[in-house]
């Protein structure tokens, strides 16, 4: 097994303390506690102290003006060992939205000094502290959804943030609205020592990464496996296994970590949904993943298929 400590987003060193979010009166005292902290986003990317070990996410007192201004409460994020409260808070109200559209990096950001930057956390993910790693991911799903999920789906109504941010409410009929996370799929198809890889137009020049595609309603991870891959290549897959997960907030999906044998190996490409897949073997791969092959770039450090697709190479993973 993958342990979880590779795995980019995975892990929290905070109790989440669902059972505290109902409590109106405990998250209103944290949020008057002058020792309690916050972590603020701006536009979806968490603020980061840029120090000489890394970048480690930014926590500043939860009674700060930067988070005590926000037009919406504050998420609860948990507990850390000691009982202190810790949140994450939008500040995107500090500045206005630029109009022109993200990167599929998105590097803008707004610099409260030399050293404390909002970055975006696919931009950062190579460098993550992985104590801060499953935090950030949490507060940006939320926050993601938070977007998208404004208004009522019931009746149309603006919906009002509860449950210490983990919730929204409508007031006109009284719908709950949940935040959603939506499963994914993603594929290491072996043939012997050949692993099968695809690219989307829209990625960075020669990165090529594992197949993936959203669940359906009504399947197993194994028949979800088996459709996205015949339907992005026209391979047919046999016996699936489970590998690994992980958090992938961009903007809120599980991604679900399989190997699968292959009993075809002819590809028909469908060019909605890839611009090329191919079969490469176990040395290109382990290439690629070192940075020394002039036709592949592997998907980037902090994807769960890189680690995947590591994992088979060292032999962690095994074949079939």
């Amino acid at each position: 097994m993958i342990p979880e400590s590779a795995v980019t987003f995975a892990g929290s060193f905070l109790d989440r303390a669902d059972r505290l979010r109902g409590d109106d009166a405990y998250i209103a005292q944290q949020l008057s506690n002058p020792a309690a902290l916050a972590v603020p986003f701006w536009r979806g990317k968490p603020l980061f102290d840029l120090t000489d070990s890394g970048p480690r996410l930014c926590w500043v007192k939860v009674t700060d003006d930067l988070i005590a201004d926000g037009p919406e409460g504050p998420i609860f994020m948990g507990l850390d060992d000691g009982g202190l409260a810790h949140f994450a808070a939008d500040v995107s109200y500090i500045a206005p939205p630029e109009e022109t559209p993200a990167e599929f990096v998105d590097k803008r950001t707004l610099d409260l000094s030399d050293t404390r930057k909002f970055i975006d956390l696919r931009a950062i993910m190579p460098d993550i502290h992985h104590r801060d790693a499953g935090i950030a991911a949490a507060a940006k799903g939320i926050f993601e959804w938070r977007t998208s999920h404004g208004f009522c789906a019931n009746c149309g109504h603006k919906n009002t943030v509860a449950h210490a941010g983990w919730r929204m409410e409508c007031p006109a009929c009284g719908r709950q609205h949940f935040p959603r996370t939506d499963p994914v799929v993603i594929m290491l198809v072996l043939d012997g020592d050949k692993l099968l890889l695809g690219r989307q137009p829209v990625w960075p020049e020669k990165m090529y990464s594992l197949l993936a595609g959203f669940m359906e309603p009504g399947e197993t991870v194994e028949e979800a496996v088996r459709r996205e891959v015949m339907e992005e290549s026209a391979i047919e897959v046999g016996e699936v296994r489970y590998v690994t997960s992980q958090p992938w907030p961009f903007p809120n999906s599980l991604m679900i970590g399989c190997a699968a044998r292959a009993e075809t190996t002819g590809i028909t490409v469908d060019p909605a949904e890839l611009e090329e897949a191919f079969w490469v073997d176990k040395a290109d791969v382990a290439r690629a993943l070192a940075g020394e092959h002039p036709g592949i770039a592997a998907a980037r450090k902090g994807a769960v298929a890189q680690v995947i697709m590591q994992a088979w190479v060292d032999g962690t993973i095994k074949g079939f």
